[in-house]
């Protein structure tokens, strides 16, 4: 008689073959199929209600509960993710106290959380949202083009290379050399403080992100001939020029003419 065991033993070997062929096309469509617009939904109605939660306890004692506003601050219905981006991340917002403007200075939140805040407020109503700015594009835009529209539309305010100026009622235009280019870009499209709004139909995304270049180009030079003394101009460098070279030379030339024949 033959015995049944090799026969279920020669069995077995096809039966895991099946298990693992099974097993391995499981785990390459949970890794490469695309996610459902459910996932995409649940993700983002979780980034709101977190975003609700972190608004009701540092934000709605000044904008209301709903963000309807008050007679302390403005309604935040409509301003979109990206005025939430920029205020929140440049941490002018939350206000500590009142002021001619808000000052930037660190942020309270992290990224995280400011993603949160600012996809509560844009679930609010249609805004501007937080633009999307990769080096490809910075590196494509016209330098020349962004100068020229910085020098027409935020020169007067900003100054022709971004240093900043006073303004009336004790605010001022700030220096431009800290903020990224997406806050730059933010601040054109939502217009903060006394800054105006520059919408798609005076500066499309193309030339808004030529300003921004131009402005990261004259605030952080890359100064190929030393040192740059501050970007103060002509006059600080012929100081240094005649106090170090002048100044050199008659020390030569005195050390010459008090040597002994």
């Amino acid at each position: 008689m033959t015995p049944a065991h090799p026969a279920r033993r020669r069995r077995l070997p096809a039966g895991l073959v099946l298990v693992v062929a099974l097993v391995a096309v499981g785990g390459l469509w949970a890794a490469l199929a695309p996610r459902s617009h459910a996932d995409e939904s649940t993700s983002s109605s979780f980034a709101v209600k977190q975003g609700r939660a972190l608004f009701l306890q540092g934000c709605s004692s000044c904008h209301g509960l709903n963000a309807q506003g008050s007679n302390q601050a403005p309604s935040l219905i409509g301003v979109g993710s990206a005025a939430v981006d920029f205020q929140v991340g440049t941490g002018r917002m939350p206000l500590g106290q009142p002021g001619a403007q808000a000052e930037r200075k660190p942020p309270i939140y992290n990224q995280t959380q400011i993603d949160q805040l600012a996809a509560y407020i844009a679930s609010l109503a249609p805004g501007p949202a937080v633009p999307n700015i990769s080096q490809a594009d910075l590196d494509q835009a016209s330098l020349s083009e962004g100068g020229d529209l910085f020098r027409a539309n935020c020169a007067s305010c900003h100054q022709a290379v971004a240093q900043g100026g006073a303004l009336t009622n004790g605010k001022h235009a700030p220096h431009l050399s800290k903020p990224p280019p997406v806050q730059i870009v933010e601040a054109m499209r939502t217009g903060p403080e006394s800054m105006p709004v520059f919408g798609n139909g005076q500066l499309n995304d193309s030339q808004a992100i030529a300003i921004a270049k131009y402005v990261k180009f004259v605030t952080d030079p890359k100064d190929p001939g030393g040192s740059s003394i501050g970007h103060y101009g002509p006059i600080p460098e012929g100081l240094v020029a005649w106090i170090v070279g002048i100044g050199g030379l008659l020390a030569v030339i005195l050390w010459i003419g008090s040597r002994k024949v």
